[in-house]
């Protein structure tokens, strides 16, 4: 049956024009209310942040891609030397992407068309960032008041749309990380937005970790008797670390998923002996992401370890009574590591006790 708006004729021209425009403010008008949202939790001390190494490039790389369409409608070429691979800042990871979003669409949108932006990576005590544009540049004056709440700066009346709140959820985040942020600007030349945080080692192992030695278990165990492991994260670097981990393990097979919602989907399709999760996802949060595990009973008999750089007591004490089998806190430690991996698939189904 053919529903009544597929038999209706397309609007003309002059209607669809007025749909549209009607649409981009709906979504504006989105953005604005959910960067307020943003900036009263930050204000209010309730940002829910977890600062661990992160791959500076890795980072850098999913801005890019995901800006590079905004940067072809401007015809705005954007240069990014790659910095050393090895380069990790300590940062909450979804919260620095959205840092360097902002900074960059920023130097995309105020710039002028067939201009370039230059990222460029200084190492050192610090690791610093620097978003340089080609735009029309800011007075010195003016320099102050970029980072206050809804200013625009004269822009506001302008083409480019924009809320005056980006650069300054982007100060308070970097600073709640341990870090700093700051503009140069020279009219008629263009501005460097940068930002500096603190270097992290990549993520390890402690203690013993470093040992090459393979888990007694597993070369006792027979090939025929593989677990499955889903681990769910959205770090990469943490990820390859549990990879080298699993892969001392001839009894178990490791699936990865980068967020909650994922993780409790492929969860739900693969029905794995054992779920590790992290606790700070880009879209859900672990303990979101266990409830709806427990809520299923497909799932709710899935043992879930966390494993979380978010090591505070009270985080702890919070995962437990969520229903976590272990909380395991970064960076990881190889024997407590593998001993909640054999605890959680010796336990009876629905074990969630910590011992």
């Amino acid at each position: 049956m053919t529903s009544a708006a597929s038999d209706s004729p397309p609007p003309p021209p002059s209607q669809q024009a007025s749909i549209d425009q009607i649409l981009k403010a709906g979504w504006h008008l989105l953005e604005l209310i959910n960067e307020v949202l943003d900036l009263a939790k930050i204000e209010a001390g309730q940002a829910s942040l977890s600062p661990e190494p992160v791959s500076l490039v890795e980072a850098l790389h999913e801005c890019h891609a995901m800006l590079e369409q905004q940067a072809l409608r401007r015809e705005v070429r954007m240069r990014f030397p790659l910095p050393d691979s090895t380069c990790f800042v300590r940062a909450d990871r979804t919260r620095l992407k959205q840092i360097l979003l902002n900074l960059r669409s920023n130097a995309i949108k105020y710039n002028r068309e067939q201009g370039t932006v230059d990222v460029q990576v200084t190492t050192g005590d610090r690791v610093r960032v620097s978003v340089r544009d080609t735009g029309a540049g800011l007075a010195p004056e003016r320099l102050p008041q970029l980072f206050q709440p809804f200013n625009r700066l004269g822009h506001e009346g302008g083409p480019v749309e924009g809320t005056g709140i980006g650069l300054v959820v982007a100060k308070r985040l970097v600073e709640l990380m341990g870090g700093a942020i700051g503009a140069e600007s020279t009219p008629g030349v263009g501005s460097v937005f940068w930002v500096e945080l603190p270097v992290a080692r990549p993520p390890e192992m402690t203690g013993e970790g470093a040992a090459p030695a393979t888990s007694v278990k597993a070369q006792t165990e027979a090939a025929s008797s593989v677990h499955t492991l889903l681990y769910v994260e959205d770090n990469p670097a943490n990820v390859k670390l549990v990879e080298q981990l699993i892969a001392r393990r001839a009894d178990v097979r490791l699936l990865t998923a980068v967020t909650g919602t994922l993780g409790v989907e492929l969860a739900r399709t693969s029905l794995p002996d054992l779920i590790v999760m992290d606790i700070h996802l880009p879209d859900i949060n672990g303990i979101e992401a266990l409830r709806r595990l427990r809520e299923n009973p497909m799932t709710t008999h899935i043992p879930v370890i966390a494993l979380s750089a978010n090591a505070m007591p009270r985080d702890i004490e919070k995962g437990m009574k969520a229903g976590f089998f272990r909380y395991l806190t970064k960076p990881i430690r190889l024997n407590e590591f593998m001993d909640s991996l054999d605890a959680a698939l010796e336990q009876p189904r629905g074990g969630t006790a910590q011992d």
